[in-house]
């Protein structure tokens, strides 16, 4: 047995006996090897545990729900960048395009072929995912969410930002800009309104904007092909008048809904907000088009879930997930912003 196994393995049997007698049920799962001692009965497989008794270099996997995103781009520079230091061989798989079907059926030949020892999915769809996240726990390979939530799957801990709250603070710093007298039509874009992040984050965005005399029109879904997604916004805004607020729930849709704004002529006359800081999303904030955006800092999403999964599987150390947080970025701090792609 190696050392670093020998070091996690009474790790988590002090972890383990602390938690059975205060007789807890929490939420990250602790294993020693062939004897599941967490209350949720999770077990490491056997591959995995010799792998580690070994000393082979462990793999961790992180499938995100379409790689072709900008905003995987950070992401992997995250998790890559954990890998170097983690000595850990990392890998961002997933489908382009965004296919839920398509993630489901390459998480199951990784869990089927045992070619992965530690999983972060971020979901093309809550509901979809749920069963292939039953399936990893129950072949005993760790696995959390990270970027998007899954919370009602057996994830054993999540590494993002909270994103109820995040579109709550979105809607609560919108009414700060327009002022709380302000009445109108906010309309709300989304990449993906059928996706468990976005119906997480626009229920925190009409929560935001309860007890206002701002009217909610949407989420309108654009996709993520950029052309047709600023096709639909200039649809959309045909039909509106009266509209003093745009409201992207995502990188893409915030910067199409952004385009249309420049291009129509309605900077300074309709305020935009919007998630994440792209390149061109930084260049609308410095003309003005776009009057905040909120960073919820991809590169350390993805390097806190591999960490999170390497520590857990080297040290013991009980997943509990990791809050990424929210930035709010204005033409005031963009130089003090990484730019995420």
């Amino acid at each position: 047995m190696s050392l670093v196994s020998a070091a996690r393995k009474a790790a988590v049997a002090g972890i383990a006996a602390a938690a059975l007698a205060l007789g807890m049920t929490g939420c990250g799962a602790i294993t020693t090897g062939n004897e599941a001692v967490s209350a949720d009965g999770f077990q490491l497989a056997d591959y995995i545990q010799k792998r580690i008794d070994d000393g082979e270099e462990l793999r961790i996997k992180l499938s995100y729900h379409d790689p072709s995103l900008a905003f995987a781009t950070p992401i992997t520079a995250g998790m890559e960048r954990a890998g170097e230091e983690l000595g850990v061989d990392v890998q961002l798989i997933g489908p382009t395009g965004g296919d839920a079907a398509k993630q489901v059926a390459e998480l199951q030949t990784a869990i089927q072929q045992k070619s992965v020892d530690g999983l972060a999915v971020s979901s093309a769809s809550s509901d979809a995912l749920k069963p292939v996240i039953e399936q990893a726990y129950n072949a005993g390979i760790p696995i959390i969410s990270f970027n998007t939530d899954n919370p009602d799957s057996q994830q054993m801990g999540f590494v993002g930002q909270d994103l109820k709250a995040s579109g709550q603070a979105q809607a609560e710093e919108l009414v700060s800009v327009l002022g709380e007298e302000a009445s109108g039509k906010v309309v709300v874009f989304s990449l993906d309104t059928g996706a468990g992040w976005s119906h997480d984050r626009f229920g925190g965005f009409e929560e935001g904007l309860s007890g206002t005399d701002l009217e909610i029109v949407g989420p309108v879904n654009v996709g993520n092909e950029p052309n047709a997604a600023y096709n639909t916004v200039e649809s959309t805004m045909a039909g509106q008048s009266d509209v003093v607020a745009i409201a992207g729930l995502d990188c893409c849709s915030t910067t199409a809904a952004a385009q249309w704004v420049e291009q129509s002529g309605n900077t300074g006359k309709i305020s935009m907000v919007g998630f994440d800081l792209l390149p061109q999303t930084a260049e609308f904030l410095q003309k003005g088009v776009v009057t905040f955006t909120i960073s919820q800092n991809p590169e350390e999403q993805g390097y806190q879930a591999v960490k999170t999964l390497v520590d857990f599987l080297t040290e013991g150390t009980e997943i509990t997930g990791v809050d990424t947080g929210a930035q709010f970025i204005t033409k005031d701090n963009l130089g003090e912003a990484t730019v995420e792609g």
